[in-house]
């Protein structure tokens, strides 16, 4: 699922010991991805097993069909919850290495590989090898989020810095044409993680098939309330990465090396809703967390774009359905921020 760069043998002998004390950017964040991914997969292996154990006291007669269900509901219910209390932690630690790369406290493989030895020697493999027409990347997003209301996002009810939005997953990109390299189809999923932070000390309170903000009894340090979606993106990509050509004459074609535009959209459906309330109250810190569907769109579609150098892209993304389905005022989320497609 990644095409890591291969460097020259007697390269890799002369600096292992010096790299494997200081791995790269590049190392760190697969391995972040692989570890996001093992957590699902571990997850599901142990739901499954667990599921199967409830299917033979059922069929042992030892609980009804209804205490089944309910035990798998439960079963379900706990392995979502460790999947996300998982993946969010693993989450914090790629947001520490991007901060870390953008202040420069990391190096990439290039500019590690620049210190140890001659580039000149790699990077004349690197031109006479190309990348497979189809690659595939880990892709991370972060920035603020908000709602418009009235074709605007001016005067909002929500703040403009504390609201914010992550996403992450992996993708595919194949080049369309064998011999251009411009032209790209990008496609895979992403787990979307909404977050709206009211204003004026309010909360959101459902009222029959209405959902409206509505100033706290309390005096409120912290109201959030955040949605979770699976969804498919799916992008038209121009990748400006020129072709090259080795000693051979071949036409080598690399992706992520130049400017990049993708043009697309998503679908997915709402995995949960849930809103986070914090305050004081006797001299002690209380916590409050609301799960449940306030009248959300239980699915979600919309278009996005990106603009960018290399694996980096300023990312916008719009959700053409509202995120309250029967609210008298339609409002729709929006989000701008920094994507990363980890090639």
């Amino acid at each position: 699922m990644r095409n890591f760069t291969l460097y020259l043998a007697v390269a890799v002998c002369l600096v292992a010991s010096k790299l494997s004390a200081q791995e790269t950017f590049e190392a760190k964040a697969h391995a972040i991805a692989d570890k996001i991914e093992n957590i699902t997969k571990d997850e599901k292996a142990a739901l499954k097993i667990e599921l199967e154990a409830v299917n033979k006291e059922l069929e042992a007669g030892t609980i009804t069909k209804a205490q089944a269900d309910e035990k798998k509901m439960k079963l379900a219910e706990t392995h979502s919850r460790n999947i996300e209390t998982r993946v969010a932690e693993a989450q914090v630690d790629l947001k520490e290495l991007i901060r870390q790369k953008v202040e420069g406290k990391i190096k990439d493989a290039k500019e590690q590989m620049t210190m140890r030895f001659n580039w000149n020697r790699n990077d004349s493999v690197k031109k006479n090898r190309g990348e497979a027409r189809t690659t595939s990347q880990f892709v991370f997003a972060a920035g603020v989020n908000n709602l418009i209301t009235d074709k605007a996002v001016a005067h909002s009810d929500y703040r403009y810095w504390g609201s914010h939005f992550y996403e992450w997953g992996f993708t595919s990109n194949t080049r369309l044409f064998k011999n251009d390299n411009l032209l790209h189809l990008k496609y895979g999923f992403s787990v979307m993680y909404n977050n709206l932070r009211p204003t004026g000390n309010r909360l959101f309170v459902a009222n029959g098939d209405q959902t409206n903000l509505e100033t706290s009894a309390v005096n409120l340090h912290d109201s959030r309330f955040r949605s979770v979606y699976v969804t498919a993106p799916i992008h038209l990509e121009f990748d400006f990465t020129k072709a090259k050509t080795n000693a051979e004459g071949k036409t080598l074609f690399r992706t992520h090396e130049s400017v990049r535009f993708g043009i697309g959209g998503y679908a997915g459906f709402r995995v949960k809703s849930k809103q986070i309330l914090k305050f004081s109250e006797d001299g002690h810190d209380v916590t409050i967390k609301e799960k449940g569907g306030f009248n959300t769109e239980d699915f979600i579609y919309g278009v996005s774009t990106y603009l960018g150098y290399g694996e980096t892209s300023l990312y916008v993304k719009y959700d053409l359905n509202p995120l309250f389905k029967d609210n008298a005022i339609k409002q729709n989320n929006i989000s701008l921020g920094i994507r990363f497609d980890l090639n």
